[in-house]
């Protein structure tokens, strides 16, 4: 069965960026419209899905691939932000982050080190925090 399926699915486009965005919007969709039992979100759910296995089944690569290259340039701005978000909780465990109240540059001091004399690397200005 599995060879089957992998033999089907040759040549074949597969699931992409753009495509997990489209499925995963589908679903809410859907479940909002079983909420709400509005017919317009359950046809905006069922429209999103069948696109998604359009996409997936297609045998045009080049297509779909430009399709996704334009999805991820028009999300690369919201992506970065959650992923700096992320980065910044998960430094956060280490380290303690300070803004120089001069130019405002980000700062990052290990913790655990008492009261330290900092010193901007960018406009040199020194201020003391508790790290």
């Amino acid at each position: 069965m599995k060879e089957k399926l992998i033999r089907f699915m040759y040549g074949r486009y597969g699931v992409d960026s753009l495509g997990k965005f489209t499925i995963i919007t589908g679903l809410a969709a859907m479940i909002l419209a079983g909420w709400t039992d509005s017919m317009l979100l359950s046809l905006l759910s069922w429209c999103l899905i069948i696109y998604s296995y359009f996409r997936m089944f297609s045998k045009n690569i080049y297509k779909r691939s430009s399709e996704n290259q334009w999805y991820l340039n028009k999300t690369y701005k919201l992506r970065t932000f959650f992923y700096r978000q992320k980065n910044m909780m998960a430094q956060r465990k280490t380290h303690h982050i300070y803004k120089c109240p001069t130019c405002k540059q980000k700062i990052r001091i290990p913790r655990g080190k008492g009261k330290i004399e900092i010193r901007c690397p960018k406009c040199n200005t020194t201020f003391i925090k508790k790290s």
